[in-house]
């Protein structure tokens, strides 16, 4: 139970990281929610999942790949919302891969 509390921690962590600077830029806060909720999912995720490669590279992948429909929603509205979105993917889905492997045993 110890190690959910501390990928849920990671998540969080993520959330915050993620969602400061939409709420900087007044995104709807229905926008906010779902970016914190997807990287609060990503930290009880990408710490469990068990590929033999770097914990950086398997949390950027996932990252990226759970974040792909979202993408595809948003590309028709704002286009230039995209870029932004598959650099924080990468960024922070590294951070939440070497926080798992560091902190979750």
């Amino acid at each position: 139970m110890h190690n959910y509390l501390i990928a849920l921690g990671i998540g969080i962590a993520a959330g915050v990281v993620d969602v400061v600077p939409m709420m900087l830029q007044r995104l709807d806060k229905f926008s906010c929610a779902s970016a914190f909720i997807h990287w609060v999912v990503l930290g009880l995720i990408i710490p469990f999942v068990s590929w033999d490669m770097s914990p950086l590279l398997k949390g950027s992948l996932i990252a990226l790949m759970t974040a792909l429909p979202v993408m595809l929603l948003v590309f028709p509205q704002d286009a230039k919302a995209v870029v932004p979105m598959i650099l924080f993917s990468i960024l922070l889905g590294a951070a939440v891969g070497f926080a798992g492997a560091r902190f979750v045993a």
